[in-house]
């Protein structure tokens, strides 16, 4: 069977690389933000991730270089998202692996 994401709302904490994606997708509007990707198989995360790639890409991969609008949004959606994975236990000071 092949490995599927768990969905942003069932990820470890959120903040894991696909969760980030997920969060990317919303902010391009690749994806509905009621879309958290559960089920999806690893091409089709893959394939998301290439599309949001494509998008940094336009503003050289930083935040700051976002327009005011998706600027905003970036600022709410990573806001919410670092809240709900420090409520599952997630620590910025540890690793990936920790």
């Amino acid at each position: 069977m092949e490995n599927t994401y768990p969905g942003l709302n069932n990820d470890k904490h959120g903040l894991t690389q696909l969760g980030r994606i997920v969060l990317d997708g919303w902010l391009f509007g690749l994806i509905p933000e009621a879309e958290d990707c559960a089920g999806w198989s690893v091409g089709r995360m893959q394939d998301l991730m290439e599309r949001v790639q494509n998008e940094w890409d336009k503003y050289a991969n930083l935040p700051s270089r976002l327009p005011p609008d998706l600027l905003k949004r970036h600022g709410e959606f990573y806001d919410r998202a670092i809240q709900a994975a420090r409520a599952k236990g997630w620590d910025p000071e540890l690793g990936e692996d920790e």
